[in-house]
């Protein structure tokens, strides 16, 4: 027997409101309100293998509106996953449960990308259909031909990001990415009426979008409009009127069932009003043996694309692009010994396209882009063509004035497998995509962020673009690998360093003006210890220096004035706090003696830099604002000159 479609949906709708209740903490109003379309997308469209959630052609589902989890892990739990469990879901939002408040990638295998940040999901989403039509590009239909499916909220498409990443997929033209929009009109506050007025569908319909509305409670309608997406190429819209907190005869339509329990009493009325006669997190074995079927169908195309894979000419290259275990080649080896034969006098940014352009000629994975600074931020190499809508074939992306939207679609990328991303902006400007790095970092992804023009050193452009905070708030992020170099060699180590991280991004600071070639050995990987003793002191060691990127020459300065007044001085490129972090305290003692007076020098603030040279080291750096000025006026005017640091470290050491 066939069983009525609104009753399969009912299922998400007792497991969220019942889970919600136990939990007295969550939002039940989307995932009942947008059961039936989960239903359907679930039954008829989305292709997954619940025994398989890694299987790379599967489709990409991604709950943007993170906040009504309960729909994830309820139709996840119905559709055959391992996890969560029945036990799982009781305890959503407990801890050591994978149930959280907002679902978790690193949690549960079958959630895609971590969301709850709105707007975020789509944005990431848009980087999954990228990695989608590139790949497909290389390996055809027979092994990647698959679709990426957003829920979104009125919350999603409020956020600016949502500009900017409907603007990047109308522009490449990503027709299979499918957005399914819970129209409710409502938000937390109220009606959608008391913040916004305007034409969203006119707006996605602007920026190259495919449009359709539907009744998000009518199977039949969910049906067309999906169908309808299906048969265009672009990608699509489709606006779900859908009523919150369907089924709970009370309190449906309304804010009250966005962000808080039903209660007890509307639990039991919702129950009456949907039919559901089941007891708390009990499933009918007919519901849920109808829910298991959904997923016969990707277990049979998942079959016949393992068929496929092994017969085809690019299964090793394939395979080996989806596992991701890369590593600089030849061409990487041969520049590292040019830099050695011919120190190079450079920006590190200049320096950061040079390895690149190693890099990308050995590793087709990468690619690149830039807010709108490629000429800038050095990030275009020989190797990387652009990606259109014409050519997805392309390593290199134009994303144009979006640095939000660039960092959450590397994001995506990097989510979905068999791409490395790298983007470039200036460094002031990860104020403007520091959320979308903050899920880089949560959710353990290898993303790399080339920002450039790092310090006061840009010049004239003054303070409105000279970072100062921003390098100690970035190393303030749990899991973030911020890494500063002082010369070619060491921006060639970051960058092979930056490439091993598999469990978390990386941003690399690099500078505007040109450094001097400090390391002439390239036998070993220094900067994998995090900072490191670039020189050791001549004379009787009473200080040490610690320098970070474009200080580290300055700091080398300074040590040949203290030895000149016969003070050994030790200088040392502190390349990465997190990698010195990392290193044993027996190390990390031998590079910073407790018997030596320890000076930091960086142009930035000095805030956090104690924790290093104590409270009795000096700190030199710049806790006000910059200034527009040509460079060497700035730092002869915040006082990061050898001139003016040396005499007061010779002060301090009573000298």
């Amino acid at each position: 027997m066939t069983l009525p479609e609104r009753q399969l949906a009912n299922a998400i709708r007792a497991l969220a409101m019942d889970a919600v209740q136990a939990a007295n903490s969550g939002h039940p109003g989307m995932p009942m309100g947008m059961a039936d379309v989960a239903t359907v997308l679930y039954s008829d469209y989305l292709r997954f293998d619940p025994t398989d959630p890694h299987w790379p052609d599967r489709d990409r589902f991604v709950l943007s509106a993170g906040h009504g989890s309960m729909l994830a892990y309820a139709t996840l739990h119905l559709a055959g996953y391992a996890r969560p469990t029945i036990d799982d879901i009781r305890n959503f939002r407990q801890l050591a449960s994978p149930c959280a408040g907002h679902p978790e990638n690193f949690e549960l295998e079958g959630v895609e990308t971590t969301t709850g940040p709105l707007g975020q999901g789509l944005a990431t989403a848009v980087g999954m259909a990228i990695a989608e039509r590139h790949l497909n590009s290389l390996y055809g239909d027979d092994l990647v031909d698959h679709r990426t499916w957003v829920i979104a909220g009125d919350g999603c498409l409020m956020e600016g990001i949502n500009h900017e990443a409907i603007g990047l997929a109308g522009h490449l033209g990503l027709g299979r990415m499918i957005v399914l929009w819970d129209d409710n009109k409502i938000t937390i506050d109220g009606s959608t009426d008391l913040s916004t007025s305007e034409d969203v569908k006119a707006r996605y319909e602007a920026t190259g979008w495919h449009v359709e509305s539907c009744d998000g409670h009518d199977p039949a309608d969910i049906r067309r409009a999906i169908d309808a997406a299906l048969a265009d190429d672009r990608p699509s819209l489709i606006a779900c009127r859908t009523l919150i907190g369907f089924g709970a005869p009370n309190k449906q339509g309304t804010s009250a069932t966005h962000g808080s329990p039903l209660g007890a009493d509307e639990v039991a009325a919702a129950r009456e009003s949907l039919g559901w006669t089941a007891e708390p997190f009990d499933i009918p074995a007919d519901i849920a043996a109808a829910w298991a079927a959904f997923g016969e169908e990707g277990k049979n195309n998942h079959e016949l694309w393992k068929l496929r894979l092994a017969n085809n000419e690019k299964k090793a290259e394939f395979s080996a692009r989806i596992a991701g275990d890369v590593k600089p080649g030849a061409a990487f080896d041969a520049y590292l010994k040019g830099l050695v034969a011919e120190p190079p006098k450079v920006a590190t940014r200049k320096a950061s396209e040079n390895t690149l352009g190693a890099l990308t000629a050995d590793i087709a994975a990468m690619i690149g882009g830039s807010a709108d600074l490629t000429g800038s931020n050095n990030t275009k190499t020989s190797s990387t063509k652009p990606l259109t809508k014409d050519d997805y074939s392309g390593r290199y992306i134009y994303y144009g004035i979006r640095e939000f939207g660039m960092a959450a679609a590397m994001n995506g990328m990097a989510l979905h497998g068999g791409v490395i991303p790298y983007g470039g902006t200036f460094l002031v400007f990860a104020d403007y995509c520091r959320a979308a790095i903050r899920l880089s970092a949560l959710q353990q992804q290898r993303v790399v962020y080339v920002m450039t023009h790092d310090s006061i050193g840009l010049g004239e452009d003054g303070p409105t673009h000279q970072p100062i905070e921003h390098l100690q708030s970035l190393r303030a992020m749990p899991n973030l690998l911020v890494m500063r170099p002082a010369d070619a060699v060491e921006t060639a180590e970051c960058w092979a360093l930056a490439l091993a991280q598999k469990d978390r991004p990386s941003l690399l600071a690099l500078t505007r003006q040109n450094l001097p070639p400090l390391r002439h050995d390239v036998t070993e990987n220094l900067c994998a210890k995090g900072g490191y003793r670039l020189r050791e002191a001549s004379a009787a060691r009473k200080v040490v220096l610690v320098a970070t990127g474009s200080e580290v020459s300055l700091a080398v300065e300074i040590a040949d004035q203290l030895e000149a007044a016969g003070h050994g001085a030790d200088v040392v490129s502190m390349v990465s706090t997190e990698l010195f972090d990392e290193q044993d305290r027996g190390y990390q003692d031998a590079i910073l003696p407790r018997d030596a007076l320890i000076v930091s020098i960086e142009a930035g603030t000095t805030f956090g830099w104690e924790r290093y040279t104590g409270r009795d080291g000096l700190r030199f750096g710049i806790d006000s604002f910059g200034a527009s000025a040509p460079i060497e006026d700035l730092f002869k005017h915040f006082g990061l000159t050898a001139d003016a640091i040396t005499p007061q470290i010779l002060a301090k050491l009573g000298a």
